[in-house]
Order: C-alpha cells, then structure tokens, then sequence
C-alpha cells in the first residue's frame, strides 16, 4: 500500500472513529452530594462560534411541560487544556456557550425530581429522577443529559460509574467496549466500583431509555424472540421482580399470540419503583423498549390485576410508537414540540389492544369486559365529546390539557368502533391487529408518516367506509353511534344502567368527620344507603372506623389517602372484608369486629351494557370474531 493510500485510509479511520462516538457522557453515582450527582460530557466537535445547549422542555408519552434544565446547576464549559469557556444561562433548559470552537468539556450536578423544592411544573414521576445514595437512583435520561442545538441524530455513550452490587435496569443493552472515562475523581479499579457503558444511535433512543440502578432484583421472561425483564426496587420488600414477573408472564404470553408469535423487540425492560411515602398519584409511562412505574409499595396480592393491566397498555407500545409513528414523533424536539393528530392511536389503540387481549385469550370474561368498557363510556362522558379527536390530540400540551384523560377512554372506543367496523366489513376476517401489522410492515422503526396523510394509508389499506368514519367521529365533532355499532355484536346498550365495582362498603355520602382523642377520623353517616357491602357488615351511623382488614386507619392528614389507595388495591384478592370500629354499646365506646364476604357491588352508571338474550346468528358471528382469537 502506498503512502497515499495510508494516509487516506488513516484519514477515513480517524473519521470514522470520530462520527462513531461524538457525545461521551459520564454520570457517578459513587459521590452524592448535597442530593445531587456529578455528570460530565466529554463533547462532539463544535463548528460554530457559538452553540446552545438544551436539556429537554418536554419528552414523549408524557405530554406535559417538565423544564428538566431546572435540575442543573453549576454547569461549566472547558476547552482542551481544561481553561474555563464563557457560558451564559438563557432559561431553565438552555445555555449559550461561547467560543464553542474550542469546547471540549461540559461538567454539570443534577438534582432529582422526586424530592426537589424548586419551582416550576410537577414532573411525573415515572418520568423523573430519583437519587437516593446507596438504595436507588432513577436515571430518566431526560433529567440528565442534553444535547446541542441541531446535533441531535450522533451517537451517545453513556458511561454510568457505579458501586459494586448495584444494578442497572434498562431496555438498553450494555456495550462490549472497555469504558475509557475522562478525569473522573474516581478510582474505576476500586474493589467496591464499576462501571458500565451504553452507546445508542442518536438522542431519540437515548430519551427513551430509563435506567434504574439498585441492588439488584430481577427476573427473566422468554416470551417469544424476546427477553423481557423485570426490576424492581421495593424499599421494604414487600415484593419482588420474581413475584411480578409470574403475575405478568400470562399476559405476555397472550399479548405474544395477539401481535402474530413474533416480537418487534429482542430485549424489553419492565422496571418497576415502589414507594412507602404518602402519595396521591401513580402511574406508568412507556417506552419502545421499556416501561417505568411508579407505584406504592403492596404485596403482590394486593397489586395483581392492577400490574396485568399496566403491563397489557405500556408492553402494546412497542407496536406504536415504535413501529408506527408519525414525523413529529419520530424527529422529537423536545424543546418545541410539535404535537401530532393521532393520540388516538398511539395511546387510545395501545389501550383497547390492552383490554382485548385480556378478553380474547381467557384472562378476563365477556361479561368483565363489558365492564371494563362501561367505566370507559362513563368516563369518557367527563369531557368534551364534541371535541375532535385530531384536534385534542394537537391541542394537548396547552390548550386541551385537561381533555387529555380522554385519550385512555374515547381512544380506546375508538378502536373498540374501528374493530367492530372493519370485522363487519370484512366478514370477521381483518380488524384492527391487522391493520396495525400491515402499518407496521409499511412503515417500521426507522420510517415515519407524514401527519396529515395517516387517514389515506388506512383507507389504501381497508375500505373507504373507513375513511368516513375517521373523518366524521375521529377528525369530526360527531358523536360516535355505540348504540348502533354494540347491536352489530350482541350487546345492548341501557341508559341507567350499573357496573360491577369492588367496594369498601360505602360512598362519600356515607361518611363524616369526628374528632376522637384529639384527632379527625372518618366516621359512618347515612347508613341507610350503605350499599350491599356495608349492609352486609352491618355498619352503623356512629361508627369511628379504626382498622380496616387488620390494618389501622391513619387519622385524616397526609397519610389518609395512600392508605385507601393500598386498600382499594387489595379489594380484589380478598376474600373477607373487616373493618374494626369504635361503635357506643350500651352508653359505653367499645371496639367491635365487623366482617362479611368480599363481594363486588352493583354501582349506578349513565349507561349499561349486556349482552342480548337472542342474539342473531349474525351478532353471534361477528361477536366472535370481535371477542375470540382468530383460528
């Protein structure tokens, strides 16, 4: 080879080393100071004189302005020789470094979300960030690392130092690489650290990467093609990963049946927190390979329904918006954000699939189905039904914030509709899981629609009936017929009707206010409109309820509504409710041992829904298909 030759292949090797790694970051959670954590950034070539600096206003899934730049402090540029470069701090999210030639070196302390006293928009917590030294450290990547104005398609490697014994869950698959860090005060060949090093392809995929790091406690799945774990961190250990993981494994394994036997996905990361403070909201968010909860800490009893029913919505999003999206979801821009038309499929199709699979592979009855599609009617009843669907969707990070809800109700009865339509149509033999494959198969990970056309893809792909209906219930302010469209299967739909809800034995008409030794405690009222529940354990008006099922009630106070909340959640695993209240026998306050069987109680609703007592063959037909699994 000649000397030129060399000397070009050197240049194109330089230049390829160059683009593989331009971002280089580095996060120790060995040194906690002051409840925050050291990052450094060793950077990509700058061109520009001068460059701005973004941490994320907003991510994906969340659709909620979180400003994660609010958690940064002290963040300093450095050139080659380690000289300070001018920074300037625009607002909350944004710095303007100057003489960004010369930058080579970012360093930054992150505080977490889950604790912070700072002003500024709540962030939900299973998109924020925890740092709790030496128990857990919740690392939603959008609360710790940034990126440069118009360089956000380079790969990143993220570098996490660690001590030994911990864990860090994640969707991610850890590099081969031998990390090689910057100038870390750090000792990496230490007996008690370690370090481990992830590389993704651009900023998208690293945003939708959470990592949580704890001792470890994990379980493995095989479901299909698919490794999927399952990490959890329950600071008392009231449950473990094994646990949830043999709660869930059932679900996946119909969820596999459901998307075909084969997975978009070769790893996927349940990962789980649990809390034992006082809290008022919990919940999941999803990611293309991961999902992230944040729940407080139960027995697995307690939670099991619960954790099938969040693991069927968030694992549903590997279908969409993975495979399925459209440009503003696929090119992000998390500092402003354009929203697209079609929550309704991202979010409202993820929750009917969540439900139907549950129905069509034997976890869930016909008649609890019909249930769990009541609560959404009733629901969705709440909000604003002439509102169109494309139009919430763009309007809900501001103007329709408040309709958002409505995404898990009116979506999934979309899609509940749209199935129904395109059995009916097909003869039971295309409905919505084939529509959303042969989406899958026409777009994928790595290619997005445009917005404004997704309707035409469908309707090349199905009927132009369904085109009309999209245009007139989805992108119209027409009332969807679900009288018209449940006739089609068999089922009535009533006005007035009731639903089948698990129950503590009253309502909060049944209940008052006293003061017992010096405190306020919720006390029984009305008791001749207790419901069946409470008739059965003989509740009477008086009653200073003191225990429920063997545990004490906190006194009203920030205490009081986790405590119901963990109740509410072990309603359906038990078999006998007791309550022990202070009750007045014969002039004098005695306690006394309330107990009934646990029984689900019939609950007014606006509407109902059953199915007909003689169903054509026709209904019967198209029920089946819309209810069963296809041969």
């Amino acid at each position: 080879m000649n000397r030129f030759l060399l000397s070009l292949v050197g240049l194109c090797l330089s230049i390829t080393l160059f683009a593989a790694k331009p971002y280089k970051y580095t996060v120790d959670l060995t040194k906690v100071v002051d409840d925050k954590v050291y990052v450094e950034l060793s950077t990509p070539k700058i061109r520009e004189n001068e460059v701005k600096f973004y941490m994320p206003k907003i991510v994906p899934g969340t659709y909620a302005i979180a400003d994660y730049g609010r958690m940064v402090s002290d963040l300093k540029a450095f050139d080659k020789r380690d000289n300070p470069i001018a920074v300037e701090r625009l607002d909350d999210n944004t710095w303007l470094i100057k003489d960004a030639r010369k930058l080579r070196k970012l360093s930054y302390w992150v505080e977490d979300t889950y604790d912070t006293e700072k002003e500024g928009p709540e962030i939900f917590q299973p998109a924020g960030t925890n740092i709790e030294d030496d128990k857990n450290f919740v690392i939603n990547t959008s609360g710790f690392f940034g990126y440069f104005e118009g360089m956000k398609k380079e790969e990143f490697e993220i570098n996490v130092v660690r001590k030994n014994g911990f864990y860090g869950a994640t969707g991610l698959k850890a590099s081969n690489n031998p990390p090689m860090l910057g100038k870390l005060e750090i000792e990496v060949s230490a007996p008690n650290v370690g370090v481990d090093q992830f590389v993704v392809n651009d900023y998208d995929r690293l945003i939708d990467s959470p990592l949580m790091y704890s001792k470890a406690d994990t379980a493995i799945i095989k479901v299909a093609n698919t490794d999927v774990l399952v990490a959890s961190y329950s600071p008392n250990k009231k449950i473990t990963a094994k646990e949830i993981a043999s709660s869930i494994e059932e679900v996946l394994a119909a969820q596999n049946e459901f998307l075909g036997g084969k997975l978009p996905v070769d790893k996927y990361a349940f990962i789980f927190y649990f809390t034992d403070e006082p809290i008022l909201s919990y919940g999941a968010l999803e990611h293309s390979y991961s999902s992230f909860y944040y729940m407080p800490e139960s027995t697995i009893e307690q939670m099991n329904q619960q954790l099938r029913d969040f693991a069927a919505h968030e694992f549903f999003h590997i279908v969409t918006p993975l495979n399925i999206h459209s440009e503003e979801i696929g090119s992000f821009d998390f500092n402003a954000p354009k929203m697209s038309r079609h929550l309704w499929m991202y979010e409202g199709m993820t929750e009917y699939f969540a439900g139907s699979v549950q129905v069509k592979y034997g976890l869930v009855t016909p008649e609890e189905y019909l249930g769990m599609l009541t609560e959404k009617l009733v629901i969705a009843k709440q909000f604003k039904d002439e509102l169109p669907f494309t139009e919430l969707s763009l309007g809900a990070l501001d103007e329709y914030a408040d309709q958002y809800y409505n995404v898990y109700q009116k979506g999934a009865l979309i899609g509940m509709a749209l199935d129904i339509k395109l059995r009916e149509l097909s003869n039971g033999a295309y409905g919505v899981q084939n529509m959303m494959a042969d989406l899958s198969e026409e777009y994928g990970i790595d290619k997005s629609f445009k917005d404004d056309e997704l309707f035409a893809e469908i309707v090349a792909l199905t009927y132009p009936e369904i085109g009309e209906f999209l245009n007139t219930y989805v992108a119209g302010s027409t009332s969807i017929p679900y009288k018209e469209i449940f006739e089609k299967v068999g089922v009535e739909m009533t006005n007035n009707g009731t639903q089948k809800q698990w129950s503590m034995g009253f309502g909060q008409t049944n209940i008052s206010v006293v003061q017992h030794n010096g405190e306020q405690r919720l006390a029984i009222a009305n008791d001749g409109s207790l419901n069946s529940l409470g008739q059965a354990l003989g509740l009477k008006n008086g009653d200073i309820v003191l225990k429920m099922n063997g545990i004490a009630m906190p006194p009203l106070g920030p205490e009081i509504q986790a405590f119901l909340s963990e109740q509410a959640q072990m309603l359906p695993e038990l078999e006998t409710f007791t309550y022990t209240v202070l009750r007045e026998v014969d002039g004098e306050k005695q306690e006394v041992k309330l107990s009934a069987p646990n029984k689900q109680v019939d609950v007014p609703t606006p509407v109902g829904l059953r199915f007909m007592e003689n169903p054509t063959e026709a209904q019967l037909k198209l029920r089946k298909y819309w209810l069963e699994p296809a041969n």
